[in-house]
């Protein structure tokens, strides 16, 4: 069976947790088809970025929900890794690709997971 990723209701674009600060640093999520889309609202902020390619990490919908799955109930995924440093921050790691996430951005995230707001339907 397959699942088709798509925001409860549906939207499209970009997204953040609705506990996220007005989505100026945080954890966007994209949902395309049977793949959802990661990246570091930080990243297009910071001048210095300026030309680079943005990091984004893709998963299928099904490695997403078990991700979901997993963080709430605090257990580690195999593909989709965090890493949580002594400052409180988090790095999200697939593959090659790594997002790191300050403390407060990481909560709000994990905050809109709890709500469901970020579940595939």
């Amino acid at each position: 069976m397959s699942i088709t990723a798509r925001r409860r209701p549906a939207d499209h674009g970009w997204f953040t947790s609705s506990r996220s600060n007005n989505g100026n640093q945080c954890v966007e999520v994209r949902f395309e088809g049977d793949a959802v889309q990661i990246r570091d609202s930080k990243f297009r902020r910071n001048p210095m970025n300026h030309g680079l390619d943005e990091p984004i990490i893709t998963v299928p919908a099904t490695v997403w929900t078990a991700f979901l799955d997993c963080l709430l109930a605090r257990r580690p995924h195999p593909a989709l890794t965090t890493e949580h440093a002594a400052d409180g921050s988090t790095t999200l790691r697939h593959a090659a690709t790594a997002l790191h996430f300050t403390p407060a951005e990481w909560e709000a995230f994990v905050a809109g997971v709890r709500d469901d707001e970020f579940a595939c339907v």
